[in-house]
């Protein structure tokens, strides 16, 4: 959790447990000074200080000066006049530096799990998504293609042409630190735009590490380091970016609240905006699922993570057969994660911290109105009381007495960023699909079936709403080729791979006259 102060409310550095002291230093980081949060090409900071915490020990892991207003100022218009050179370097030339930056080692999973607090594995992962799209990238810079349109009128084409858009903001959220990120630079820059970074006021030495990274290879490129700049600060910070004239594009991850408040800022002044919001994501379960598949992935996608991804499975539909051999298997993996609770830099916890107490807090709630409605809680709740330190708690199945989305107050169409699963039993795959459809999030689902027919249902036009919609495949996990996003309230907007790249650039369509006539279009006669 983050504090904001100012500065001389601060008392001096705590020392820290050789475990953090570690990981910092690896990545220079000097956790014992205050840690400049701007990077427009210099390292600068002299806004309010954020402090990170540890969600695991609750230690404070270091002090970061966030942005001025002057600094942000500042940041921006550089950003603007560098990208106006940047825009004419050739795209696959800016693919071989995203070449370069995919080649640097650091460990940069280790810092996702001490200020994140992800298991260890989880850390590596989403670094490997960095370098996944940053080669994704570099091919890409070759394959930004336009069209050619066939006109109708004799002697002219008609072509659809990509430029560099301009300057571009990724706003992200704490629970994919570094990821996000990554996802958003590496379309910008291989589109010829300048990106700025304003990442969470929670895990700002994640951002500091990754742009210390990105800016030693722009350096040796002789590239201004502001075409990868980073301003860290708190809700100030954002806001002053939505509202600027001088972004072009607004790459927003965070609540379905805050996003529609992003949306109607930045459209009010006809900037561009991609939305990933909240994710309430299902999985539905048929007779025929081959439940040695099925199973597992439902328990990763509900307590990986911590319940704290998008794309975590927070309700589960299964058929009314199968439901009582399901939850036994379910009941049976969720007994053994309290003995593997614990610090996520060790290779052998399995479940990490929430964030901070907020998320604790918002844990407690969402058991407490289960309660309240009287579902069946199958599993252990509350708190992990064994550890004396940390954001720790355990993993819980809930069966609430309604299934109905629909109906109010209920617990289904919420989204709740914790370990908490509901389930349902259902008859027909059309009312879990119905279910499926019935809340106002539409990011991810998946259907556990081998019967084809079910899955051409599942796929088509009366089948799930979701922007991911898997088949024999967990809600959560997607890879970098193809685009992540979802529909409804979870904002429309598409990142990552498949076409997301064309919102990163402006688009032109362009007439070509070759002839000696200039015929107008329709058959329009206009002669005098």
């Amino acid at each position: 959790m983050f504090l904001r102060a100012t500065r001389p409310l601060f008392p001096a550095a705590r020392r820290l447990s050789t475990r953090a002291s570690q990981v910092l230093s690896s990545l220079g980081i000097n956790h014992a000074e205050p840690v400049p949060g701007v990077y427009d090409g210099q390292w600068r900071g002299s806004g309010e200080h954020l402090l990170s915490v540890c969600p695991a020990t609750g230690e404070e892991l270091a002090r970061v000066v966030s942005a001025s207003p002057e600094e942000l100022h500042t940041t921006l218009d550089k950003a603007r006049e560098a990208y106006k050179a940047f825009r004419l370097v050739p795209a696959p030339r800016r693919g071989e530096v995203l070449r370069q930056i995919r080649e640097e080692k650091a460990d940069l999973g280790a810092l996702v799990s001490l200020e994140m607090g992800k298991i260890r594995s989880e850390g590596a992962g989403e670094v490997q998504e960095i370098v996944d799209i940053l080669d994704y990238g570099v091919g890409l810079s070759r394959m930004m293609n336009g069209r050619v349109v066939a006109s109708e009128r004799p002697g002219h084409s008609i072509l659809e042409i990509p430029n560099p858009l301009g300057v571009v903001a990724v706003l992200s959220a704490f629970n994919f630190p570094v990821a996000v990120y990554g996802w958003n630079l590496a379309l910008s820059f291989a589109a010829g735009n300048a990106t700025i970074w304003k990442p969470s006021q929670t895990t700002p030495l994640c951002s500091i590490a990754l742009t210390k990274i990105i800016s030693e290879v722009l350096e040796r490129n002789e590239l201004p380091g502001v075409l990868a700049a980073l301003v860290t600060g708190a809700k100030d910070v954002g806001s002053a970016i939505v509202e600027s004239k001088s972004v072009d594009m607004v790459s927003f991850t965070g609540s379905e609240a805050v996003g529609r408040q992003v949306a109607k800022t930045v459209q009010s002044r006809f900037g561009k905006v991609l939305l990933e919001l909240g994710g309430n994501n299902a999985s539905i379960i048929m007779p025929d699922a081959d439940l040695s598949l099925a199973v597992p992935a439902v328990f990763f996608g509900a307590v990986g993570t911590a319940g704290q991804r998008c794309t975590s499975t927070r309700r589960l539909y299964l058929h009314r057969t199968i439901a009582p051999e399901v939850l036994s298997r379910l009941e049976t993996l969720y007994a053994s994660v309290p003995p593997k609770i614990g610090d996520p830099l060790l290779e052998n916890t399995l479940l990490g911290p929430l964030h901070n107490e907020n998320a604790v807090q918002i844990y407690e709630r969402a058991l407490e109105t289960h309660k309240a409605q009287h579902a069946e809680i199958l599993t252990s709740s509350g708190r992990y009381t064994q550890l004396a330190e940390g954001n720790f708690v355990l993993p819980v199945i809930a069966v609430p007495k309604h299934a109905d989305p629909g109906l109010a107050g209920s617990m289904w169409s919420t989204e709740t960023f914790a370990p908490i699963l509901s389930v349902a039993v259902f008859d027909e795959l059309e009312q879990a699909i119905e279910w499926n459809n019935a809340v106002p999030q539409g990011l991810s689902s998946s259907l556990w079936t081998r019967d084809v027919r079910h899955i051409g249902q599942w796929l088509g036009p009366a089948g799930s709403d979701t922007g991911i919609v898997n088949v024999n495949v967990g809600t959560s996990g997607a890879e970098i080729g193809a685009a992540f996003g979802g529909n409804k309230s979870t904002g429309w907007g598409r990142e990552s791979g498949g076409d997301a790249w064309k919102q990163y650039v402006r688009w032109s369509a362009a007439t070509i006259n070759f002839s000696d006539a200039a015929p107008l279009a329709q058959g329009v006669s206009f002669a005098p």
